[in-house]
C-alpha cells in the first residue's frame, strides 16, 4: 500500500500554441493539506481538471492512491470529493436534499446514506437550516453547504478550490477548522486559495505554480528560506549619520538600508541575532532611539519573488 495519494509526472497539456502545463510533475503524501498556489494562468485549474481527468492531456501520467486516473475511474472518483470555487448546488432542493443528492451519486445504502448526511450537515454547522434553499442563505451558509455536498460521502482525498471567497470571518474560521478537521479524521486535501495568511495557517507542504511550471515546493519555512530577505529590522530614529548607516550596512548578512521619515530599515538574508547588532552599531554611537520592531518573511513574500507578483493582484 503506497503512502502516495496523488502522483503527476512529466504533464503536458497544450491549448494551440499556448503550453498550459510544460512537464509538470507532482507528488502529495497521504495524511496532507497540499497548498497549490499560483497566479492567474499558472495552471492550477488545469492541474486539477487534469487530475479529475476532466481534461485530457498531452503528455505525462497521473496516479491517485496508486492506480492510474483515467475518465472511467469511478472507483477511484467515488474516493474522491471536489469544492469548486463557484458553487454548485440546486436552487429548488432544500439544504438536506441538496447533500443527500451528493451523497446519493456515492452512498446507495439508504440508512448510511441518511447517517453519512446527518454528520455533514452536522460537520459544517448547517443542523438549524436543513429546511432552507440555497438562496435564503447568507454567502458563509453557502459555502459551508457547498463543503457538505462535497464531502458528505466521506472521500479519501478532497479538493477545495478557493472555498473562502467572499465569506464573513466567522465563516472563514469555522471552515478553516473544518477542513483541518477532515484532515484529521484521515483525509488527505489539496487547497487552492488567495487568501496567504489561510496557507499559512493550515497548509502542511506548498507548491508555487507559474506558466505551467513548479516553481517551488516545501513546508512554509523551507519555501522562505528560498528568498533573500529573511529579515526585515524596522528603528524609528531621528537622525542617522550617513557613516552609522554605513557602519550597519557593513555588516555580516545585512543586503539593503533605507533611511526615511524617520524611520530606518534594515533588510538581511540570513544570520542570527542581526537586531542586536545593529543596536550595537547605534549605542555606540551614542545614537538614541524610538519603537524596534522585526518582521519576518510571509508566504506572500515568497511568492512575490518567485513569481514577480502578489497573489491578490491576480483572481482567477
Amino acid at each position: 500500500m503506497t503512502d502516495t495519494v496523488v502522483k503527476i509526472n512529466d504533464l503536458v497539456k497544450r491549448y494551440g500554441d499556448l503550453i498550459a502545463l510544460d512537464h509538470f510533475d507532482l507528488e502529495i503524501k497521504q495524511g496532507e493539506i497540499f497548498g497549490l498556489l499560483g497566479p492567474n494562468g499558472s495552471g492550477k485549474t488545469t492541474t486539477i481538471n487534469c487530475l479529475l481527468s476532466l481534461l485530457s492531456f498531452d503528455k505525462g501520467r497521473i496516479e491517485i492512491f496508486g492506480r492510474e486516473m483515467t475518465p472511467v475511474s469511478y472507483d477511484i472518483k467515488k474516493d474522491i470529493g471536489i469544492i469548486m470555487q463557484n458553487v454548485a448546488v440546486f436552487d429548488e432542493l432544500s439544504v438536506y436534499e441538496n447533500i443527500d443528492y451528493f451523497c446519493g451519486l456515492y452512498i446507495k445504502d439508504k440508512e448510511k446514506r441518511r447517517q453519512y448526511v446527518d454528520e455533514a450537515i452536522k460537520f459544517v454547522g448547517l443542523e438549524d437550516f436543513t429546511k432552507f434553499h440555497p438562496k435564503k442563505l447568507s454567502g458563509g451558509l453557502l459555502r459551508r453547504l457547498n463543503i457538505a455536498c462535497g464531502i458528505a460521502h466521506k472521500p479519501k482525498l478532497i479538493i477545495l478550490d478557493e472555498p473562502t471567497v467572499a465569506v464573513d470571518p466567522q465563516s472563514r474560521n469555522r471552515i478553516l477548522e473544518g477542513i483541518q478537521d477532515l484532515n484529521r479524521n484521515g483525509a488527505t486535501i489539496i487547497y487552492t486559495s488567495h487568501y496567504m495568511e489561510e496557507v499559512e495557517q493550515i497548509c502542511t507542504r506548498i507548491a508555487i505554480m507559474d506558466k505551467g511550471k513548479k516553481a517551488a515546493e516545501g513546508t512554509k519555512d523551507e519555501l522562505k528560506r528560498m528568498i533573500k530577505n529573511t529579515e526585515t529590522i524596522t528603528i524609528e530614529i531621528l537622525d542617522l549619520p550617513d557613516k552609522v548607516r554605513k557602519q550597519i550596512a557593513s555588516l555580516d548578512h545585512i543586503y539593503d538600508t533605507g533611511f526615511e521619515n524617520g524611520k530606518l530599515t534594515v533588510y538581511c538574508s540570513g544570520g542570527k541575532h542581526n537586531l542586536l547588532r545593529v543596536l550595537d552599531v547605534l549605542q555606540k554611537n551614542e545614537l538614541s532611539f524610538g519603537r524596534v520592531y522585526t518582521e519576518l518573511p510571509t508566504l506572500n513574500d515568497v511568492f512575490l519573488e518567485i513569481t514577480g507578483t502578489a497573489l491578490r493582484d491576480k483572481e482567477d
